[in-house]
């Protein structure tokens, strides 16, 4: 398992994260089972929100019910959260209150001291950067969280947050897949007049500017087609790229699960890949991919194959 630098931090990573949103319903000793696999396979960082599970935490109570992990091996993991959405009369919050709030109710769910990395899940139209500094604030001076992020932004609702927040922004988690790949794209296709890719969006360089200023991108849906249409794995209408994945796993001897992550891993932006699967096999199968050195025809053969139009 490869690990990265993350953020601007002197703090290194491994590039492929546990996502842990589908636990709430699995037993005790299936959800033993999914954390050894990942520890097995390197990965040592878990992602958290809470708005995952049927009410609110729900997912994080149940990864701390069902691994009871003693100090010592919750010093051996990176315990990552997100808040911001909230499910009742479905909102974005990102208010001094709510920020807190969610913060000490996720530590009190996890049965944690601290969170290692807190994340903002959405952007919020109605935010005001100084109510944000200010929980963040607290949040880091009261030793309850170490590290701060966002996720689903763009550079320019980073840049209006930065007005006022004084913490490094180590981290983005966005969406990102071979075939939901314009945030990579959009640089491929920046003047290619008439073409969706070289459409500037917000600024655009999302992935340039994320290098510009130290913050790691994680990549979530990171096997989705679109947007939760399914996964690319054998879809009739990716036929190029399926073939082509599976020649690149039977080169490099893995899965093409691996070779999805490794078009991702690839990049030089040390990303991460964040998994949603609950099947242990899928783990190993997807950290097999986390130091890959696709060549940069393999690279571009994989992102042009799913439809996206290099100059």
């Amino acid at each position: 398992m490869r690990r990265v630098p993350f953020g601007p931090t002197d703090r290194q990573v491994p590039n492929v994260v546990a996502g842990m949103m589908r636990i709430e319903e699995m037993s005790d000793e299936a959800i033993r089972a999914l954390y050894d696999a990942c520890r097995a396979a390197g990965v040592d960082f878990f992602d958290h929100a809470d708005l995952y599970g049927s009410s609110r935490h729900g997912c994080e109570r149940r990864f701390a019910e069902a691994l009871g992990l003693s100090p010592a091996e919750r010093d051996e993991i990176t315990l990552q959260t997100k808040t911001g959405i909230v499910a009742d009369d479905w909102h974005f919050d990102h208010s001094y209150e709510h920020i807190v709030t969610s913060a000490e109710e996720s530590l009190q769910a996890l049965g944690t001291d601290r969170l290692d990395v807190l994340l903002l899940h959405r952007p919020d139209a109605l935010v005001e950067p100084e109510e944000v500094a200010r929980a963040f604030d607290h949040l880091e001076s009261s030793g309850k969280v170490r590290a701060f992020g966002v996720s689903n932004h763009t550079p320019r609702q980073i840049d209006l947050l930065k007005t006022a927040v004084t913490q490094p922004i180590v981290a983005n988690q966005v969406q990102l897949s071979i075939t939901h790949s314009t945030i990579v794209a959009q640089g491929l296709a920046s003047n290619m007049a008439g073409e969706d890719d070289s459409i500037t969006r917000d600024g655009g360089g999302l992935v340039d500017y994320s290098r510009i200023n130290g913050i790691t991108l994680q990549a979530w849906s990171p096997f989705q087609k679109n947007f939760f249409d399914g996964v690319i794995f054998d879809a009739p209408e990716y036929p190029e790229l399926n073939e082509l994945m599976g020649r690149l796993a039977a080169k490099y001897d893995v899965t093409p699960t691996a070779i999805a992550t490794a078009w991702i891993t690839r990049h030089p932006a040390h990303m991460q890949v964040v998994l949603g699967t609950t099947n242990p096999q899928r783990v190993a199968d997807a950290a097999a991919g986390s130091d890959i050195p696709l060549t940069r025809p393999e690279w571009y053969g994989l992102i042009t194959a799913a439809g996206h139009k290099v100059p």
